[in-house]
């Protein structure tokens, strides 16, 4: 159990959507300083920009794939929030460096972690460690069903499955506290186009904004379950000041939604009354297309008593206007 209020963090993939995030409850939650520490392979110092005046952050241009580095800027600091990660799409594209970054960049934090006595750690894990799954409701206990996946989604989940037992083996080995989180499509404020599932919310936005025909692959009943960043900052948050330890959560909404929905909210948003085109998906990136997900929450709210609180209407709205005030 690691108190926000006074206290100090590390968070890896600072300059990400998620860390950034993460970065914005700790300081309002009181936390004396927090280190961003991050290569800006996948972030911008962009992102950064709104703390870069505050006392408390140190912003620290750093790879985990240097062990070195993070042991350096863990001085003093009472917990590590480990969110860089090569996702799905680019780790498809460089799947050496996405596994050595997912595995050996882990385990070097965890390391790092280990030798400067931090007290907990919280792990950005992913759904993607249950792969495509068809026994509902899907839980912690789902084992992973990798087969049906396309190589670079089935490595990925992977990646994330040797990321959370490394945190098991250095608690049982070492006392090190952790929490896994798994993460399904995340979206909000600092989207990014790397996302395999929430690119479909950004790509869709950017053709009706310029007046043309979202385009789905299929018949766009594909489903996600699509969870608010916001929600999931918070969740680390929760998870960080817990005293659960050595446990992994579905962080998810628990809600399919389907891409035509998905749709049907950015038309609305925009007031357009353009109508979708559907396409066979052939050479596109995708993790799983599924009718049905059914990721359940039940472990997470009565462990950590944390549930979501932005609605998608709601948490695409927010996107999407922050998006247009960000163009260019």
């Amino acid at each position: 159990m690691v108190e926000i209020k006074g206290r100090a963090f590390l968070i890896t993939g600072g300059a990400s959507l998620i860390g950034s995030r993460i970065t914005e409850h700790l300081l309002d939650g009181g936390a004396a300083s927090v280190v961003l520490f991050d290569n800006y392979s996948l972030g911008t110092p962009d992102t950064l920009r709104p703390f870069a005046a505050d006392p408390r952050v140190k912003i620290v241009r750093g790879d985990i794939l240097r062990a070195n580095e993070i042991y350096d800027h863990l001085e003093g600091v009472d917990g590590v929030f480990a969110v860089a990660a090569y996702l799905t799409l680019p780790l498809t594209h460089n799947p050496w460096l996405g596994i050595d970054v997912n595995v050996r960049g882990m385990q070097n934090t965890l390391d790092a972690c280990r030798y400067r006595g931090i007290k907990k750690i919280v792990f950005s894990s992913s759904t993607a460690t249950v792969g495509d799954c068809d026994d509902f409701p899907v839980t912690e206990e789902t084992p992973f069903h990798w087969q049906a996946l396309q190589p670079g989604g089935a490595i990925y989940g992977a990646t994330k499955l040797i990321g959370e037992n490394l945190c098991r083996w250095y608690r049982k080995s070492y006392g090190l506290d952790y929490i896994a989180l798994r993460y399904s499509t995340v979206y909000g404020e600092r989207q990014h186009y790397r996302g395999v599932n929430s690119l479909y919310i950004l790509e869709a936005y950017d053709r009706i904004r310029s007046g043309q025909a979202p385009v789905l692959p299929d018949d766009g009943n594909e489903v996600h379950d699509y969870i608010y960043v916001g929600d999931l900052a918070r969740a680390n948050i929760m998870a960080m000041a817990s005293d659960v330890s050595g446990e992994s959560f579905l962080a998810v909404s628990g809600i399919d939604t389907t891409l035509n929905r998905i749709v049907e909210i950015l038309l609305e948003i925009s007031g357009s009354t353009l109508k979708p085109e559907y396409r066979t998906a052939t050479d596109h990136v995708r993790f799983t297309a599924k009718s049905r997900i059914g990721f359940s929450r039940e472990k997470i709210a009565r462990m950590l008593g944390w549930e979501p609180q932005v609605d998608l209407e709601s948490g695409i709205r927010r996107l999407v206007e922050w998006h247009d005030s960000n163009r260019g």
